[in-house]
């Protein structure tokens, strides 16, 4: 069976994901014996089997490629039309997630147009130029929540405090059987969105995400990145993501910047401060790793004891992740049945108080506030 395309929109998506038809075809053509030629999916009429194949891939809808209507490649539709250099190579799986997000604001701002709410910036756009230290202790003062010692408390009442400034933090999650898993830890898109890839594991390394978009939303420069703490000593890094990074540790750091500069150097007869860096880590959320990378950063460490140190803790989450598994392997043997479920994203407040008033208007109704939220009609109520 035969459609009628529109194949200014199949062109649309290949500008929109940097992609060339060879690119597609080899994608669209894996497992078949005979493989799909490029006459085949840019006719004016196209197998609706090849189409869902396509689809597989941009997840649009087939209705998208059938629509008449030519798309617009503008600067509002994508922060790939913003923006073409990413500090990092993008793989396909994180440029569904960004484009799906992208949607997702576009969507979200009409929405909240319809039900007359403003959501301005209500905190001034900074410079690189400036001090990260002065500004992450301005900032600290509005945007730091009461802290608590549970990690993913505190990411939840991060993210809640930055929703009274209307600053809109998402999350996506990936199974782990996900074939194309996305190379990003997070990335923050023009006025007001943070997105932040769940790290079930590791909720210290989300909330350092978090800190850092935070500030690429400061200085109002957009980014996609995959966040390696490590490299927070590193030399190569632009003045943007080096403010960053510096702004993000001295947020969550506060006043024990001041503790972890009075260590003096990290050695052997001091134990390398282990004991010292546990009790910061624990009061400031930020990981060991990342405060080790800090003192390597202010050569309070040397790079021989720092990578030593680095293999030690990387070893520790290595066997942490075996013993996990193995023990899976030996409930299953044993018939117990494994009930753990895909995490939920965290909500904004802001999300939710846009799409209840947005409700509470009539501008959208309960299917699509269900399906906004990520909830079950029967909990409805709840919000």
């Amino acid at each position: 069976m035969k459609v009628e395309q529109n194949i200014q929109r199949l062109q649309y998506l290949l500008s929109l994901y940097k992609m060339t038809i060879q690119d597609l075809l080899s994608i669209i053509s894996d497992g078949l014996a005979k493989p799909i030629t490029e006459e085949e999916i840019t006719a004016d009429e196209v197998k609706l089997s090849h189409l869902k194949r396509i689809d597989k891939i941009f997840n649009k809808g087939l209705h998208f490629y059938l629509d008449p209507k030519a798309p617009e490649q503008n600067k509002e539709a994508s922060i790939f039309f913003r923006k073409t250099n990413f500090n990092v190579d993008l793989n396909l799986g994180a440029k569904r997630i960004v484009n799906q997000f992208e949607e997702f604001k576009i969507s979200l701002s009409g929405i909240a147009k319809l039900a007359d709410l403003k959501l301005e910036r209500q905190i001034p756009v900074y410079s690189s130029k400036q001090d990260p230290k002065e500004i992450a202790a301005t900032i600290r003062k509005l945007l730091y929540p009461k802290f608590c010692p549970v990690p993913k408390d505190f990411l939840k009442a991060f993210i809640g405090k930055l929703a009274e400034y209307n600053i809109l933090v998402c999350e996506f999650v990936e199974t782990w059987n996900k074939k194309d898993k996305a190379n990003i830890d997070g990335f923050f898109l023009n006025p007001n969105v943070i997105v932040l890839k769940r790290q079930q594991i590791s909720f210290r390394r989300e909330i350092f995400t978090l800190a850092h978009e935070l500030g690429h939303y400061l200085l109002n420069e957009e980014e996609v990145e995959q966040l390696d703490i490590q490299n927070m000593a590193s030399d190569t890094l632009s003045v943007v993501e080096r403010w960053c990074n510096d702004f993000a540790y001295y947020f969550l750091a506060g006043e024990y910047d001041g503790v972890i500069k009075n260590l003096g150097m990290a050695t052997g007869n001091n134990d390398y401060h282990h004991s010292d860096i546990d009790i910061i880590s624990a009061n400031t959320h930020l990981s060991k790793i990342a405060l080790f990378t800090r003192l390597l950063y202010q050569k309070q460490i040397s790079s021989n004891n720092y990578n030593q140190i680095k293999s030690d803790f990387d070893e520790q989450f290595r066997l942490r992740v075996e013993e996990e598994k193995n023990r899976r392997e030996l409930d299953k043997q044993d018939g117990i049945v494994q009930r753990g479920s895909t995490p939920k994203p965290i909500n904004s407040p802001l999300l939710i108080s846009t799409i209840q008033t947005a409700f509470y208007e009539g501008v959208i109704n309960e299917y699509d506030v269900c399906k906004t939220l990520n909830i079950k009609p029967d909990k409805l109520d709840q919000f």
